[in-house]
């Protein structure tokens, strides 16, 4: 088979397209023949600094594709199953930027009749963002139509992959969602995610718009940048509401005052979507999937998340375009290598 190595950290340049025997599922696992994969900023920021236990490892978190063997202990059924996987290179050499690849069978996901690029696309980003719709205080542990109506939410940068995810599964649950963008570009992406109202953090009082539409704050917020936007989050924030920071934006500390978040009750939490509580990721993992399979969620321009697509050949430059902050969704075709 062909797949993308590399046997070193450091710059895209480390990745090597290769001819590697096809591997043999083990007790519990399932190979999967790739059709796409996904690219997360956590790739390359493992490609650049993350140890090699195994001396090598094949990229990609996320993709999708068939099931075309299974080990010893798992359904043969599942062969010729379409799937979408998450986590597949965590503390694993088996990426999904492969013809094939090998993953415990849980980690394989029935992906019905929705798209390989669909698939890929699902889960870091929207797994993190349903642990950040679920983790606060007034919100539900699992996601459903309706699961979340009378909840008002802000997704702080709804153009990135992961707001994308939180407008979408927050809108399937019915949720009222507000959303900050830094362009009318962005707005539209956002509005076609479909956000309930877009802030355009350049040029509008962002308090004060969301104020307006919620008079008692927020019941949630999806942050992207919690120590830039600490100060407007507090005061954004409803008595009992959760600030959920999933990335850092590259500030290594937070500042909050003690005092107004104390007397509001609230709640900061921080989300890693390796590391949450195996019951919460469980919930994540069937959620995300029901919302996909009912149609609640999308890919593409007209769902606010732009596709650009690569050649297995070309995985380098994918890398270089998500670290590169391009807007919308990476996929690698690992069919033409």
């Amino acid at each position: 088979m062909k797949a993308i190595v590399y046997e070193r950290t450091g710059d895209p340049s480390v990745l090597k397209l290769v001819d590697r025997p096809v591997p043999e599922p083990g007790a519990g696992e399932v190979l999967v023949r790739m059709a796409v994969s996904g690219v997360n900023p956590t790739d390359w920021k493992a490609r650049r600094s993350f140890p090699l236990p195994a001396g090598w490892q094949i990229p990609g978190q996320d993709g999708a594709g068939v099931v075309e063997a299974v080990g010893a202990g798992v359904d043969p059924d599942r062969i010729g199953e379409r799937v979408w996987i998450w986590e597949a290179a965590w503390q694993r050499p088996w990426g999904t930027a492969a013809e094939y690849t090998l993953v415990p069978v849980r980690q394989a996901v029935r992906l019905g009749d929705a798209s390989f690029q669909l698939g890929a696309s699902l889960g870091i980003p929207f797994l993190t963002a349903h642990r950040c719709l679920t983790a606060g205080e007034f919100m539900p542990d699992t996601l459903r139509a309706g699961a979340l109506a009378d909840h008002t939410v802000l997704v702080q940068g709804g153009a990135g992959a992961v707001g994308n995810a939180a407008i979408q599964l927050a809108r399937w649950a019915d949720a009222t969602v507000i959303t900050t963008v830094s362009s009318a570009e962005k707005a539209q992406l956002a509005a076609s995610a479909g956000a309930s109202y877009v802030i355009n953090y350049r040029e509008q009082d962002v308090v004060e718009e969301i104020r307006k539409i919620a008079p008692d704050g927020v019941h949630t917020i999806v942050e992207v940048s919690p120590a830039r936007n600490a100060p407007t989050d507090v005061q954004v924030l409803r008595n009992g509401g959760a600030v959920c920071a999933y990335a850092d934006d590259g500030a290594a500390e937070l500042t909050v005052p003690i005092r107004p978040l104390m007397v509001a009750n609230a709640r900061w939490q921080f989300v890693l979507v390796y590391t949450e509580p195996k019951a919460a990721k469980a919930h994540g993992v069937r959620d995300v999937a029901a919302a996909a399979e009912q149609g609640g969620i999308r890919v593409g321009t007209d769902a606010g998340l732009p596709l650009h697509n690569y050649p297995l050949a070309d995985t380098a430059a994918a890398h270089e375009a998500v670290e590169s902050s391009v807007v919308g969704k990476v996929l690698i075709s690992t069919s033409d290598a």
